[in-house]
């Protein structure tokens, strides 16, 4: 007898929900960041005063993280309230949950460092781009979520059309 298929729990999707949130602040920090590093200074007018800052990075590379949360986030968000549409055990449900998890903060953390050191992490060794640890790190740090994201999405599939033929 096979283990009973049900959608993704309430609590599941509330705390994927929450993860959606956390990274959509995430982003929310990284833009005023990226703002900041287009101006070259901390103004906030009416507020009197600026402050003088050089936040290392290129804009496209700012954008870049700042979306990739964004995104990310929304990612989250969407499965949480999918999640009721996807028939799983147990287990498979944990897997969903972790996948997503390791997915998300995965590529958006590491997009979100990159500005910093003034890496893509694309390649080991930097390929076309500035080659050095930093780089070389970020881009081992991205496996995890490559081959998560691969598995969230076929359990997604296979989920909703569990759904789809139950009904």
């Amino acid at each position: 007898m096979s283990a009973p298929r049900t959608p993704l729990p309430e609590r599941l999707q509330a705390r994927l929900f929450l993860h959606g949130l956390g990274l959509i602040v995430a982003a929310v920090v990284v833009g005023w960041a990226w703002f900041f590093q287009l101006l070259g200074e901390i103004v906030l007018w009416p507020i009197p005063g600026h402050i003088d800052v050089q936040i290392p990075g290129d804009s496209r590379a700012w954008r870049m993280a700042h979306m990739e949360g964004i995104t990310q986030g929304l990612l989250l968000m969407a499965l949480a309230f999918g999640g009721r549409f996807m028939l799983h055990t147990e287990r498979a449900q944990r897997w969903l949950f972790r996948c997503a998890l390791i997915t998300a903060w995965g590529f958006a953390l590491p997009a979100m460092l990159h500005p910093l050191f003034g890496t893509r992490g694309l390649a080991f060794g930097g390929g076309p781009f500035a080659a050095g640890l930093a780089n070389d790190a970020l881009y081992l740090f991205g496996w995890p979520p490559v081959v998560c994201v691969h598995v969230m999405l076929a359990l997604s599939i296979v989920g909703i059309v569990r759904f789809l033929r139950a009904r």
